[in-house]
């Protein structure tokens, strides 16, 4: 894969597919990394197996509510300032730069870091998607430390954070970025290569590019989400994909909530059958219901499109009335482990449901 100018909408679309709802606007996180690309130049991207066992891999975010994120951006200075002061405390320097989660804004970001900074970028994330919470991405569930952890505001305010645990780390970072506004640039769990290549979700950037280029070249046959689904088929992690529901917005519940914008979203049928889908939200989709039955629960991927462009829509962007098809796929593979669900499975949200693959609803 490459990242150029050409391909930053099509990888920007995939992305925003893959945050299931959350992860940041896309439309920002593209611009951020288009501006990037043109001062700095685009930067290489390696696979994590291309990484050696003590590759220093820094990872690059935003963290906070997805609709503050649409009016408090990043100026380069904030993640430029994150990652250096990680280096300091660390005392290495950052020899490679990797998303947190493949959604939305969090996933092009790091494209703007690792442009900024002259340093490759990882072609792999830790979830396959985007979930709201620190301690939700499988370097967590297999021992890996989320701290230290630098945290940086756009008046270049830096916090240092060290916790025994990712789930107290993500309080204190939860606390911090209320304090600076609900929209703060972070870089959490420093890695090594061998880290990376054993717990790592493997090309998410490839497969995000793939995604929005699939549904690029739907537009322009008309059938838009059929091919999207089409290509999910041929992905390693998210093959178990199909349409959950065609249906109209008729009822959205959203607000923001300690640093989180949770609510959700009820669509009625097209087809006039009077059939309803629930969705619940914490930042991303959680779990989708169709008259009270479930046909996809976290941490499986529940998407929405606009039905006739196949344009993915972040819950900040919902709005009553909007046309929409649900499309649930399978998570990848080291995200559904007994261990992996006992961080970031249904009851980790305060779902009342035990998780079941989308293949066997």
């Amino acid at each position: 894969m490459e990242i150029t100018l050409d391909n930053m909408e099509d990888f920007a679309r995939g992305a925003a597919f893959l945050g299931t709802g959350g992860g940041g606007d896309p439309y920002i996180g593209r611009l951020l990394a288009q501006n990037a690309i043109k001062e700095f130049g685009a930067p290489k991207v390696i696979s994590a197996d291309d990484l050696d066992d003590d590759t220093a891999v820094f990872t690059a975010a935003m963290l906070g509510s997805p609709p503050v994120l649409m009016e408090k951006g990043c100026c380069g200075d904030d993640i430029d300032l994150a990652i250096r002061n990680l280096e300091k405390h660390l005392g290495r320097k950052a020899e490679a730069i990797m998303p947190i989660e493949i959604g939305g804004v969090n996933s092009t970001l790091p494209i703007m870091a690792a442009a900024r900074l002259g340093l490759p970028i990882v072609d792999a994330d830790g979830m396959g998607r985007a979930f709201p919470e620190i301690q939700m991405v499988t370097f967590s569930v297999y021992g890996c430390s989320a701290t230290p952890i630098v945290v940086t505001d756009e008046h270049l305010n830096s916090v240092t954070i060290e916790a025994d645990t990712p789930e107290r780390a993500e309080g204190l970072v939860r606390a911090t970025a209320i304090q600076m506004g609900l929209s703060v640039m972070l870089s959490a769990y420093p890695l090594l290569g061998k880290q990376v290549k054993d717990y790592a979700v493997h090309g998410t950037l490839s497969l995000a590019l793939g995604i929005g280029t699939a549904i690029r070249e739907g537009r322009s046959t008309g059938n838009p989400v059929d091919e999207l689904i089409r290509y999910l088929k041929t992905t390693p992690y998210y093959n178990h994909a199909k349409v959950l529901f065609d249906g109209k917005v008729t009822d959205l519940r959203r607000e923001t909530t300690k640093g989180f914008a949770v609510g959700h979203c009820q669509l009625e049928a097209m087809d006039g059958s009077g059939r309803q889908m629930e969705v619940l939200f914490q930042n991303e989709h959680l779990v989708a219901r169709e008259n009270g039955v479930i046909k996809a629960i976290v941490p499986d991927l529940i998407c929405m499109v606009d039905r006739e462009t196949a344009e993915p829509v972040p819950v900040e962007h919902l709005r009553y009335g909007q046309r929409l098809k649900i499309i649930g796929t399978s998570a990848a593979p080291i995200m559904r482990t007994p261990e992996a669900l006992e961080v970031f499975g249904p009851r980790k949200f305060g779902l009342d449901e035990d998780f079941t693959p989308i293949e066997n609803l």
